[in-house]
């Protein structure tokens, strides 16, 4: 059974007549203890603050019966590791096309987030591990003026919070269903109209986040972490 915040997504899989329905990652609607296993690809990385990424991760476990398993990938920030860089980044002299994304420099985009429904004791631990995180193993800085940087795509990460740009394939769109846009250089073929842009968020993991993070749930055991071509991935145990 699989789960989707899109319905578009969703209707796909549908056409395919595979079982999925549409929800929130927050709150899935499947009873306590069910799953033997429950795997959550690219998508906790998608969540804007600390206490809904551990919220996450603790309804991922609620859904597991004792000693069912889960597989969690999440982007990492080191997009090199161990001298080898990721598919992310060598597709970047690869596939000219893909690399056509404009670095469009900040967004104005709230990064503060008070939906959370999390402890007061969470909130206190998310906070000072992501701090001591970003001091000791990333180095990257933190986000300043509430504004978001834009990814430049298939280049390294500078920033754990980020937009990403999501171009639209097929066109633009008519000019009442208009979305974020952006000029390309003048020039081009495509100088004449505009490029559709969705920015997506992302919180990219730094090493040893992700795994800190499912230690910090007295009801899962983390059974392995590894690296896997640009993502920081664990897998769970549920106790």
């Amino acid at each position: 059974v699989g789960c989707d915040r899109s319905k578009n997504l969703v209707d796909i899989c549908g056409e395919k007549h595979f079982q999925a329905f549409v929800c929130d990652a927050l709150s899935v609607p499947i009873r306590s203890g069910s799953c033997d296993a429950c795997i959550s690809i690219a998508v906790i990385h998608h969540f804007s603050t600390a206490e809904r990424r551990l919220a996450t991760i603790r309804e991922l476990a609620r859904l597991l019966r004792p000693g069912g398993t889960a597989l969690i990938y999440v982007w990492a920030m080191e997009q090199e590791y161990k001298n080898q860089k990721s598919k992310y980044l060598k597709e970047k002299n690869g596939n000219k096309n893909k690399d056509k994304e404009i670095n469009t420099g900040t967004a104005q985009r709230p990064l503060s987030d008070q939906g959370s429904d999390n402890s007061s004791q969470d909130s206190a631990w998310s906070d000072q591990l992501l701090n001591d995180l970003k001091d000791e193993n990333c180095g990257a800085k933190p986000v300043a003026d509430f504004r978001l940087p834009v990814h430049t795509n298939r280049t390294s990460f500078h920033a754990q919070d980020l937009l990403v740009p999501w171009h639209l394939k097929g066109g633009t769109k008519k000019k009442e269903e208009s979305v974020d846009a952006v000029l390309v250089p003048s020039g081009s073929k495509e100088s004449q109209e505009l490029s559709p842009v969705f920015h997506r968020y992302y919180h990219v993991f730094c090493e040893g986040e992700l795994e800190a993070v499912c230690r910090s749930l007295d009801c899962v055991r983390v059974q392995k972490s590894y690296y896997d071509q640009g993502n920081w991935c664990v897998i769970l145990e549920k106790l």
